[in-house]
Protein backbone atom coordinates (compact mmCIF):
# COMPACT_ATOMS: atom_id res chain seq x y z
CA UNK A 1 0.00 0.00 0.00
CA UNK A 2 1.19 3.52 -0.78
CA UNK A 3 2.14 5.29 2.42
CA UNK A 4 0.60 8.74 2.62
CA UNK A 5 -1.49 10.61 5.17
CA UNK A 6 -5.24 10.12 5.09
CA UNK A 7 -7.77 11.12 7.74
CA UNK A 8 -9.75 9.03 10.19
CA UNK A 9 -13.19 8.15 8.86
CA UNK A 10 -16.24 7.44 11.03
CA UNK A 11 -18.25 4.46 9.81
CA UNK A 12 -21.93 4.41 10.86
CA UNK A 13 -23.79 1.09 10.85
CA UNK A 14 -27.47 1.01 11.90
CA UNK A 15 -28.82 -2.45 12.67
CA UNK A 16 -32.21 -3.97 13.31
CA UNK A 17 -32.62 -7.75 13.32
CA UNK A 18 -29.92 -8.38 10.73
CA UNK A 19 -28.00 -10.78 12.95
CA UNK A 20 -27.81 -13.30 10.12
CA UNK A 21 -25.65 -10.88 8.10
CA UNK A 22 -24.17 -8.63 10.79
CA UNK A 23 -20.91 -10.49 11.41
CA UNK A 24 -19.86 -10.40 7.75
CA UNK A 25 -20.80 -6.74 7.55
CA UNK A 26 -18.73 -5.70 10.57
CA UNK A 27 -15.80 -7.91 9.61
CA UNK A 28 -15.70 -6.12 6.26
CA UNK A 29 -14.93 -2.91 8.19
CA UNK A 30 -12.51 -4.48 10.68
CA UNK A 31 -10.59 -6.15 7.83
CA UNK A 32 -10.11 -2.98 5.78
CA UNK A 33 -6.56 -2.53 4.50
CA UNK A 34 -6.90 1.07 5.68
CA UNK A 35 -6.89 1.14 9.48
CA UNK A 36 -7.70 4.77 10.34
CA UNK A 37 -11.40 4.22 10.94
CA UNK A 38 -13.79 4.41 13.87
CA UNK A 39 -16.90 2.21 13.78
CA UNK A 40 -20.17 3.34 15.37
CA UNK A 41 -22.88 0.66 15.51
CA UNK A 42 -26.40 1.65 16.56
CA UNK A 43 -28.58 -1.36 17.34
CA UNK A 44 -32.27 -0.48 17.08
CA UNK A 45 -33.51 -2.77 19.89
CA UNK A 46 -33.00 -5.96 17.88
CA UNK A 47 -34.89 -9.08 18.97
CA UNK A 48 -32.83 -11.64 17.00
CA UNK A 49 -29.25 -12.77 17.63
CA UNK A 50 -27.75 -9.35 16.81
CA UNK A 51 -26.70 -8.61 20.40
CA UNK A 52 -24.91 -11.97 20.56
CA UNK A 53 -22.97 -11.02 17.43
CA UNK A 54 -22.19 -7.56 18.80
CA UNK A 55 -20.64 -9.07 21.95
CA UNK A 56 -17.80 -10.33 19.79
CA UNK A 57 -16.95 -6.76 18.81
CA UNK A 58 -17.61 -4.87 22.04
CA UNK A 59 -14.02 -4.88 23.37
CA UNK A 60 -12.41 -3.67 20.18
CA UNK A 61 -10.81 -0.29 20.75
CA UNK A 62 -12.10 1.50 17.65
CA UNK A 63 -15.70 0.27 17.90
CA UNK A 64 -18.52 2.04 19.74
CA UNK A 65 -21.76 0.09 20.19
CA UNK A 66 -24.97 1.93 21.09
CA UNK A 67 -27.94 -0.23 22.08
CA UNK A 68 -31.38 1.38 22.00
CA UNK A 69 -34.02 0.30 24.52
CA UNK A 70 -36.84 1.13 22.07
CA UNK A 71 -37.08 0.70 18.32
CA UNK A 72 -36.57 4.13 16.74
CA UNK A 73 -36.10 3.42 13.04
CA UNK A 74 -33.12 3.78 10.67
CA UNK A 75 -33.24 7.58 10.48
CA UNK A 76 -32.88 7.94 14.25
CA UNK A 77 -30.04 5.40 14.26
CA UNK A 78 -28.07 7.14 11.51
CA UNK A 79 -28.62 10.56 13.11
CA UNK A 80 -27.45 9.21 16.47
CA UNK A 81 -24.41 7.74 14.76
CA UNK A 82 -23.59 11.10 13.20
CA UNK A 83 -24.08 12.80 16.57
CA UNK A 84 -21.55 10.41 18.10
CA UNK A 85 -19.04 10.88 15.28
CA UNK A 86 -16.33 13.52 15.49
CA UNK A 87 -14.06 13.05 12.48
CA UNK A 88 -14.10 14.96 9.21
CA UNK A 89 -15.25 12.09 7.00
CA UNK A 90 -18.35 9.96 7.46
CA UNK A 91 -19.17 6.68 5.72
CA UNK A 92 -22.38 4.68 5.96
CA UNK A 93 -22.83 0.92 5.79
CA UNK A 94 -26.10 -0.98 6.14
CA UNK A 95 -25.84 -4.05 8.34
CA UNK A 96 -26.73 -6.50 5.56
CA UNK A 97 -24.20 -5.06 3.09
CA UNK A 98 -20.48 -5.76 2.76
CA UNK A 99 -17.44 -3.70 1.79
CA UNK A 100 -14.47 -4.80 -0.26
CA UNK A 101 -11.27 -4.71 1.79
CA UNK A 102 -9.78 -1.79 -0.20
CA UNK A 103 -12.92 0.36 0.00
CA UNK A 104 -11.85 3.01 2.51
CA UNK A 105 -8.29 3.33 1.25
CA UNK A 106 -9.16 3.73 -2.42
CA UNK A 107 -12.12 6.03 -1.88
CA UNK A 108 -10.46 8.33 0.65
CA UNK A 109 -7.37 8.59 -1.51
CA UNK A 110 -9.63 9.53 -4.45
CA UNK A 111 -11.42 12.16 -2.37
CA UNK A 112 -8.30 13.77 -0.97
CA UNK A 113 -6.40 13.87 -4.25
CA UNK A 114 -9.35 15.43 -6.10
CA UNK A 115 -10.65 17.57 -3.23
CA UNK A 116 -14.13 16.05 -3.41
CA UNK A 117 -16.69 16.42 -0.61
CA UNK A 118 -19.13 13.65 -1.56
CA UNK A 119 -18.22 10.40 -3.29
CA UNK A 120 -19.78 7.03 -4.07
CA UNK A 121 -18.77 3.91 -5.97
CA UNK A 122 -20.23 1.18 -8.12
CA UNK A 123 -21.37 -1.90 -6.25
CA UNK A 124 -22.27 -5.49 -6.80
CA UNK A 125 -25.89 -6.53 -6.23
CA UNK A 126 -26.36 -10.13 -5.21
CA UNK A 127 -28.96 -12.68 -4.14
CA UNK A 128 -28.04 -15.27 -1.56
CA UNK A 129 -29.67 -18.46 -0.31
CA UNK A 130 -28.15 -20.68 2.41
CA UNK A 131 -24.89 -18.71 2.11
CA UNK A 132 -24.70 -19.48 -1.59
CA UNK A 133 -24.67 -16.58 -4.03
CA UNK A 134 -27.36 -17.21 -6.62
CA UNK A 135 -26.78 -14.23 -8.88
CA UNK A 136 -24.67 -11.11 -8.82
CA UNK A 137 -24.26 -8.16 -11.10
CA UNK A 138 -22.14 -5.01 -10.90
CA UNK A 139 -23.56 -1.56 -11.50
CA UNK A 140 -22.19 0.89 -14.02
CA UNK A 141 -23.39 4.21 -12.61
CA UNK A 142 -22.96 7.72 -13.92
CA UNK A 143 -19.67 9.43 -13.08
CA UNK A 144 -21.42 12.15 -11.08
CA UNK A 145 -24.79 13.37 -9.84
CA UNK A 146 -26.05 16.83 -9.10
CA UNK A 147 -29.49 17.41 -7.58
CA UNK A 148 -31.38 17.67 -10.87
CA UNK A 149 -29.84 14.43 -12.09
CA UNK A 150 -30.35 12.58 -8.83
CA UNK A 151 -34.11 13.14 -8.67
CA UNK A 152 -34.28 11.31 -12.01
CA UNK A 153 -31.87 8.52 -11.11
CA UNK A 154 -31.46 7.85 -7.39
CA UNK A 155 -28.73 5.25 -7.89
CA UNK A 156 -26.23 6.32 -5.22
CA UNK A 157 -26.16 3.43 -2.75
CA UNK A 158 -25.83 4.59 0.86
CA UNK A 159 -23.33 1.84 1.68
CA UNK A 160 -20.92 3.27 -0.90
CA UNK A 161 -21.00 6.91 0.25
CA UNK A 162 -18.28 8.86 2.00
CA UNK A 163 -19.18 12.46 2.82
CA UNK A 164 -17.14 15.26 4.30
CA UNK A 165 -18.67 16.42 7.56
CA UNK A 166 -18.58 20.12 6.68
CA UNK A 167 -21.27 19.74 3.99
CA UNK A 168 -23.68 17.98 6.37
CA UNK A 169 -24.17 21.02 8.59
CA UNK A 170 -27.87 21.26 9.43
CA UNK A 171 -28.74 18.06 7.53
CA UNK A 172 -30.30 15.02 9.20
CA UNK A 173 -32.18 11.95 8.07
CA UNK A 174 -35.91 12.64 8.09
CA UNK A 175 -38.14 10.38 10.17
CA UNK A 176 -39.73 8.48 7.30
CA UNK A 177 -40.85 4.87 6.90
CA UNK A 178 -39.30 4.74 3.42
CA UNK A 179 -36.82 6.72 1.30
CA UNK A 180 -35.17 8.53 4.20
CA UNK A 181 -31.80 7.97 2.52
CA UNK A 182 -33.08 9.38 -0.79
CA UNK A 183 -34.25 12.60 0.87
CA UNK A 184 -30.99 12.82 2.84
CA UNK A 185 -28.99 12.75 -0.39
CA UNK A 186 -31.36 15.26 -1.98
CA UNK A 187 -30.74 17.63 0.93
CA UNK A 188 -26.97 17.42 0.42
CA UNK A 189 -27.12 17.83 -3.35
CA UNK A 190 -29.56 20.75 -3.06
CA UNK A 191 -26.72 22.71 -1.46
CA UNK A 192 -25.07 22.82 -4.91
CA UNK A 193 -22.67 19.96 -4.21
CA UNK A 194 -21.99 17.26 -6.79
CA UNK A 195 -21.46 13.62 -5.86
CA UNK A 196 -18.49 12.08 -7.69
CA UNK A 197 -17.99 8.41 -8.45
CA UNK A 198 -14.78 6.48 -7.95
CA UNK A 199 -14.82 4.10 -10.88
CA UNK A 200 -14.47 0.90 -8.85
CA UNK A 201 -16.82 -1.70 -7.41
CA UNK A 202 -16.24 -1.30 -3.67
CA UNK A 203 -19.32 -2.81 -2.00
CA UNK A 204 -21.78 -5.68 -2.14
CA UNK A 205 -25.48 -4.86 -1.86
CA UNK A 206 -27.81 -7.64 -0.78
CA UNK A 207 -31.10 -7.85 -2.68
CA UNK A 208 -34.00 -9.74 -1.13
CA UNK A 209 -35.85 -11.74 -3.76
CA UNK A 210 -39.10 -11.78 -1.79
CA UNK A 211 -39.17 -8.01 -1.37
CA UNK A 212 -38.29 -6.76 -4.83
CA UNK A 213 -41.82 -6.54 -6.18
CA UNK A 214 -43.60 -6.03 -2.88
CA UNK A 215 -45.78 -2.92 -2.52
CA UNK A 216 -44.56 -1.32 -5.75
CA UNK A 217 -47.56 0.97 -5.94
CA UNK A 218 -47.17 2.06 -2.31
CA UNK A 219 -43.49 2.79 -2.89
CA UNK A 220 -44.27 4.97 -5.90
CA UNK A 221 -46.97 6.78 -3.97
CA UNK A 222 -44.52 7.37 -1.13
CA UNK A 223 -41.92 8.72 -3.58
CA UNK A 224 -44.53 11.06 -5.02
CA UNK A 225 -45.40 12.37 -1.56
CA UNK A 226 -41.81 12.93 -0.37
CA UNK A 227 -40.89 14.60 -3.65
CA UNK A 228 -43.85 16.93 -3.20
CA UNK A 229 -43.24 17.65 0.48
CA UNK A 230 -39.45 17.86 0.72
CA UNK A 231 -38.27 18.50 -2.85
CA UNK A 232 -41.20 20.82 -3.68
CA UNK A 233 -41.60 19.29 -7.14
CA UNK A 234 -44.56 20.37 -9.20
CA UNK A 235 -46.80 17.82 -10.92
CA UNK A 236 -44.78 17.57 -14.14
CA UNK A 237 -41.36 17.34 -12.46
CA UNK A 238 -42.67 14.85 -9.93
CA UNK A 239 -44.15 12.62 -12.62
CA UNK A 240 -40.90 12.76 -14.56
CA UNK A 241 -38.99 11.83 -11.38
CA UNK A 242 -41.21 8.81 -10.68
CA UNK A 243 -41.00 7.44 -14.20
CA UNK A 244 -37.25 7.95 -14.51
CA UNK A 245 -36.38 6.56 -11.06
CA UNK A 246 -38.61 3.53 -11.67
CA UNK A 247 -36.97 2.85 -15.04
CA UNK A 248 -33.45 3.11 -13.60
CA UNK A 249 -34.38 0.89 -10.66
CA UNK A 250 -35.63 -1.82 -13.01
CA UNK A 251 -32.40 -1.62 -14.99
CA UNK A 252 -30.31 -2.03 -11.83
CA UNK A 253 -32.12 -4.82 -10.01
CA UNK A 254 -33.87 -6.92 -12.61
CA UNK A 255 -31.33 -9.75 -12.58
CA UNK A 256 -32.22 -13.03 -14.19
CA UNK A 257 -32.01 -16.12 -12.04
Amino acid sequence: MINFSLPIVDVIVPNFNKGKFLKRCLESVVNQTYKKWRLIIVDDNSTDNSLHILKKFKNKKKIKIIKLSKNKGPSFCRNLGMKNSNNNYIAFLDSDDIWKSNKLYDQLKYMIQNKYNFTYSDYCTFYENDNKILKKNSTNLKDSFNYEEFILNSSINSSTMIIKRKILKGIKFKKLTLLEDYIFKCQVLKKKYTAKKINKVLAYYRVYENNRSKNKFNNLLFLWNVNKKYNKLNFVRNLKSLISISFNSIKKYHLQK
